[in-house]
């Protein structure tokens, strides 16, 4: 597991490293995240691995912005007036996911989108041209991990570890971003 501190000239390098499949551990607007392409199928499965996630549990999606966003959902008139509202932010909203996209989607047909609000990832994401799976730096059901010393030492010692950490320090006290449901005409709020 390398560590590299965040600046402009390591966007370059992540941006081949992910396009390379290597899951990242980058700093976001809310948590230090688990961060792969999200089309790359065998990087979210490591993913998976090194967070000891449920497989049935699909991983959230960090998109560019709503026209990447309706590449892989189905947005109408009121649910795209919410996020030109609400993004970028620490808002992640669940929609109707386009078919083919196993295994961002769940069972149900929906997935869950978010435009961080963090230059490095919309720095990243402009070069990189795709989603980024996400879901932040953990073993399942533990709390988030917050600077890159802590997570080289919980991650460190495990089968399955982040290929690199992008360091800026201690992240301020976060949370994860709170998740909203606009699949139907009723918004519900599912995490906050």
């Amino acid at each position: 597991m390398k560590i590299i501190q965040e600046n402009e000239s390591n966007i370059k390098n992540i941006v081949v490293a992910l396009k390379d499949g290597v899951v990242l551990v980058l700093p976001t607007d809310t948590v230090y995240g688990l961060v792969c392409d999200a089309t790359n199928i065998e990087a979210v499965k490591k993913i998976y691995k090194i967070k000891k996630r449920d497989k049935t549990k699909p991983l959230p999606v960090f998109v560019r912005d709503i026209k990447m966003a309706k590449k892989y959902a189905v947005i109408d008139e009121k649910q795209e007036k919410f996020l030109n509202e609400n993004w970028p932010g620490a808002i992640t909203v669940v929609l109707k996911g386009k078919k083919g996209l196993s295994p961002l989607v769940y069972k149900d047909g929906t997935i869950a989108l978010r435009q961080p609000n963090y230059k490095l990832i919309a720095e990243v994401m402009a070069m990189l041209k795709r989603p980024l799976a996400q879901t932040s730096v953990n073993i399942s059901n533990q709390p988030p991990l917050s600077n890159a010393q802590e997570i080289e030492k919980v991650l460190g010692c495990e089968k399955y570890q982040p290929d690199l950490i992008v360091d800026i320090g201690n992240l301020p006290k976060g949370k994860p971003s709170t998740i909203i449901d606009l699949t139907s005409d009723i918004i519900k709020i599912l995490r906050t």
